[in-house]
This record gives C-alpha cells, sequence and structure tokens, in this order.
C-alpha cells in the first residue's frame, strides 16, 4: 500500500493511493502517525482496499501532499553508506555505521519550496531511502528481525549545508542538518511488500541535469543491517525515520555547484515516488528572535 497525507500544512489529512486514486482513509484513522503504524488499523485499510468500502478522497488532486508521515519523534541518519560517496568526500568507507541526527521538525512535504539558510554557500542536495518504522525496536537479535519492525519506506531528500557541517560543526554533523525543510519526504510510505529494498534505483537532477544514479544494493550496511545496529544504541519508535545515506554526485564532490535561489532539485527512488523544491534565499519574514 502507498500511504499519503494531503492538504495543507499543519491539516494534512490521511489517504491510501489505490491504481492512481486516492481514497480517504480518516475514518480509520486520524494521521498516519507512529500509533496508526503500530496498530491493526493498517491491516484495516487493507481490508478495506480489498473490499472496496473507502471513499474517494474529494479534490486529491488539487491539494498540496504533506510528507506521509506526521512529525517522528526521532530522524536518524546514515553518513557515508555508500562507497563512491566516502570516496567523493574524501573519506574512507566506515567500517561501522556513522549515525547523525536530524531535527524531526525539519519534514516537509515531497514538493515544499526550502529556504535556503541565512548564511549558507554551501546548500547541498541528497536523495536517500528513508525506513519509517512500525514497531518498537530495542536490542533486536539479528539483522534477520529488522523487517517484522520496518512499516515501510519513504523517497527523502538530506538536504545539508556543507559549511556548517564540516567547518562549524565542532565534530558533529548536525547543525549542517536541521535547518527548517531539510527533510523533504514523500510523497507516499510504501509497504516493504511493495518494493524489494535492496535494490532500488535513486537518482536526483538538479534544473533538469542528472545529477545521483545508483542503486541501494550499493549501500555498505543494508537496511536490515542498519535497523538491528541502531537497536543495540537507541530504541526506535513506532513512526520514527531513518534515513540510510546517499550515493555519489552531490555537491560536495567538487564537480558541481551548490544549491542557490531559484534552483529546482528533483529526486526519485523507484517505487517511492518523485520530489521536486525550488530553493528561494533566506527571509527573516516569520522568523523571530527568541
Amino acid at each position: 500500500m502507498k500511504f499519503a497525507r494531503l492538504g495543507p500544512i499543519g491539516q494534512e489529512r490521511p489517504a491510501v493511493l489505490v491504481g492512481g486514486t486516492y481514497f480517504d482513509i480518516s475514518e480509520i484513522t486520524h494521521d498516519v502517525d507512529g500509533e496508526f503504524l503500530s496498530s491493526g488499523r493498517v491491516a484495516s485499510v487493507r481490508d478495506a482496499v480489498e473490499s472496496g468500502t473507502l471513499p474517494v478522497f474529494d479534490g486529491a488532486d488539487s491539494l498540496r501532499i504533506g510528507a506521509p508521515i506526521s512529525r517522528p519523534s526521532a530522524v536518524i541518519c546514515i553518513g557515508m553508506n555508500y562507497a563512491a560517496h566516502a570516496a567523493e568526500s574524501g573519506s574512507a568507507p566506515p567500517e561501522v555505521p556513522i549515525i547523525f541526527l536530524k531535527t524531526p521538525n525539519t519534514v516537509v512535504g515531497p514538493n515544499d519550496t526550502v529556504q535556503i539558510p541565512r548564511g549558507s554557500t554551501r546548500t547541498d542536495w541528497e536523495v536517500e531511502l528513508g525506513i519509517v518504522i512500525g514497531a518498537r525496536a530495542s536490542y533486536l537479535d539479528s539483522p534477520d528481525d529488522s523487517l517484522g519492525h520496518i512499516a515501510g519506506f519513504v523517497t527523502a531528500n538530506d538536504l545539508s549545508e556543507r559549511e556548517f557541517q564540516l567547518n562549524a560543526s565542532g565534530g558533529q554533523w548536525s547543525k549542517g542538518k536541521c535547518a527548517p525543510g531539510f527533510n523533504p519526504t514523500g510523497p507516499w510510505l510504501v509497504t516493504p511488500d511493495e518494493v524489494d529494498h535492496q535494490n532500488l534505483r535513486l537518482r536526483s537532477w538538479i534544473n533538469g541535469e542528472p545529477r545521483q544514479d545508483s542503486t541501494t544494493s550499493d549501500q555498505i550496511f543494508d537496511v536490515d543491517f542498519v535497523i538491528w545496529h541502531l537497536s543495540q544504541y537507541l530504541a526506535l519508535e513506532p513512526g520514527d525515520l531513518v534515513l540510510t545515506g546517499t550515493p555519489a554526485g552531490v555537491a560536495l564532490s567538487g564537480r558541481f555547484g551548490y544549491l542557490a535561489a531559484g534552483d529546482v532539485c528533483e529526486i526519485e527512488i523507484e517505487g517511492l515516488g518523485h520530489q521536486r523544491q525550488e530553493f528561494v534565499a533566506y527571509s527573516n519574514e516569520g522568523h523571530h528572535d527568541a
């Protein structure tokens, strides 16, 4: 199944996409969140789809597509998880997964406009396979246990400000990862039965020009290992989002320019959908000092 959330920011309503048509599932759940994903109501939606009893989502085609999950309790990311990307970053492939965090409020819709951070000169794109947790994962016995704790997969753009990440960081990456809008997610949450997560094509384009083109089979640490490994150090909760790293082809490589106002970034993962973001200059409108 493909779950989605449609509507204005803060007013998204849950839906399921079947054969190109969105159906309203608000009678089954108020949102696509951790409580829904860990409950039996996912099966209830599947039953309703199969029985043809769901109402069509009126006006769906004219609505904004929100992130397909409500704000997670955590966004946990794996760095340098493709050997070629590690190489273009000037690093050897990691021997154990590198972990950093994004704040949950970075999660936005897949086509929402993104504001370049104040003072940024090195805003970068990163197409990534995202994992959405469906059942609490803590101290899993083996990677074979991981899939049973996964609700589905999403397309995600792990936007990064490289100056903040690498030079103003104090040794941690999250300063460059947490600007507002720095995690476009979706358009859909796709259940594991619909995709081969071990071999999905990932691509990105800037202003229509190709940048990244790889597959998840090139990951150093695969999905099953990542979830098991994380569970040894933290508890993953239903609705949490895990980003699994980006392939080669980002601006950090030195082969391409960084994002500027007016640029359009598109990313796509096979079976998980397409995103398109327009980047705009920083404006202090709506920003207030504490």
